[in-house]
């Protein structure tokens, strides 16, 4: 039970920070302002419009009773009740009264009259109506074969302290509250601006100019992450640079073997050597390929649709077949994009002899979905093959030329885009790969 509470209660809470803090900040502001207004309106006002409703209702019966004695003047009693008590009477001679009026159960000076005057006429000889003036009140009292008709001013029976009261505790407050916004934004903003330069740099972007602001534990933790970002910048491209260095290093012998292979006159040989000489050349450029830093490209908004297209009409291929949704634009690294694409649709092509590709769009994701007829790759192995170098003895892993990296940069670009990649079995009983970027 409390379980289901909780959860309900964190589901309609607000998820950002800004409106939570706001929340803290003004459920006690209204909450105070609620019952103080109750307490106003239960012991001030009600109260106080309930005596003057009762003071009134006394005065019209004083006259009713005055009237009826016949030894005093109908007119003189009328003129001195209108300037004395500020009634404005007036008789009609009508027997058919009607008594029915609107109830409005949501107004207090309608429920104060009506308790007051049912003790005192009856309920069916009465009838009032607060809002056919502005500033007066219609009250019709039957007598005998007609019935008075009195026009009193509402302040004699409402109080004009509760517009002021409701002006002064409603404006304050309101007031409060803006000034609350202006200093939660001011603060929330650091938060903000912290979650922004951690999700460029998660997806390989350049950082310009980042400073840490606001309270001391925001920046704190600001100059913490921007360490951080330091150390990791500083790894890779340390990492970069030793692999660049041992590739480009190795292709310095690589080409001595190369001219070498001119000399030798057993020519089965040379193209034996040849061959492992191309094999070693393609592993490096796969080597430099992986280590190339993805930070030196800035983002733009291009036409995937485009891209894919341009990419399968390189390859010539009658046996791929496309399904592409038109005009599909995205914010990112083109031509990162396109070496993704291009590893996977090489995978494709160099395992299967037929090729299925779509690109569809669903509200803000973008899907790309490659899919080929090869030998596929086993269940267990789907998560490996994303990892460097790694490389497995069946199906789509015995190429000799082969080190494991083409499935590991396609990940690394997705994620670095904010998207995911994964593998399945293909409608066409090979491997499936489905690519999902954030547009």
């Amino acid at each position: 039970m409390f379980y289901g509470l909780n959860k309900f209660i964190k589901n309609i809470l607000p998820k950002t920070l800004f409106y939570r803090a706001l929340l803290i900040v003004a459920i006690p502001v209204i909450v105070l302002q609620l019952v103080i207004t109750i307490v106003f309106f239960d012991s001030l006002w009600i109260k106080t419009n309930k005596g003057m409703t009762k003071a009134l209702v006394n005065e019209i019966n004083t006259f009713i009773e005055v009237y009826k004695d016949e030894k005093y003047d109908k007119n003189e009693i009328k003129n001195l009740f209108s300037v004395y008590q500020d009634l404005n009477i007036e008789f009609v001679e009508n027997e058919n009264f009607i008594y029915d009026y609107n109830e409005r159960w949501f107004s207090p000076i309608d429920r104060t009259l009506r308790r007051e005057l049912k003790p005192i006429f009856g309920s069916q000889n009465f009838w009032f109506n607060t809002t056919n003036y502005k500033e007066l009140l219609d009250l019709r009292i039957r007598h005998q074969n007609g019935y008075f008709k009195f026009l009193v001013p509402k302040d004699r029976v409402t109080s004009s302290s509760a517009r002021i009261f409701a002006l002064w505790i409603t404006v304050p407050a309101l007031i409060m509250i803006i000034i609350s916004l202006i200093f939660l934004k001011n603060q929330t903003r650091p938060i903000t601006n912290l979650a922004k330069a951690a999700e460029k740099f998660g997806r390989g972007e350049e950082i310009e100019e980042y400073k840490p602001s606001g309270a001391a534990e925001i920046r704190q933790a600001g100059y913490e992450f921007d360490r951080m970002r330091k150390r990791i910048l500083r790894h890779l491209n340390q990492r970069s640079e030793m692999l660049s260095g041992i590739s480009h290093d190795l292709r310095t012998p690589l080409t001595r073997m190369k001219l070498q292979l001119a000399f030798i006159k057993d020519q089965a040989l040379a193209d034996k050597l040849s061959e492992d000489i191309n094999e070693m050349e393609k592993m490096l450029n796969e080597y430099l390929q992986f280590t190339s830093s993805s930070y030196l490209e800035k983002d733009e908004l291009f036409n995937v649709s485009d891209l894919i297209s341009f990419i399968v009409k390189k390859y010539d291929n009658e046996n791929i077949f496309t399904n592409i949704t038109p005009e599909i634009y995205v914010n990112g690294r083109k031509n990162l994009i396109k070496r993704c694409i291009n590893n996977i649709m090489d995978n494709a092509i160099k395992y299967g002899d037929k090729v299925k590709i779509e690109a569809t769009k669903s509200n803000n994701n973008l899907f790309i979905k490659i899919e080929d007829n090869g030998p596929g790759i086993p269940i267990g192995e789907y998560e490996n093959v994303f990892k460097p170098f790694y490389k497995i003895d069946k199906g789509r892993a015995d190429s000799k030329s082969s080190v494991g990296l083409g499935l590991s940069i396609a990940s690394d670009i997705i994620r670095s885009h904010g998207g995911n990649i994964r593998l399945e079995k293909s409608s066409i009983n090979g491997l499936g790969v489905k690519i999902f970027l954030p547009v």
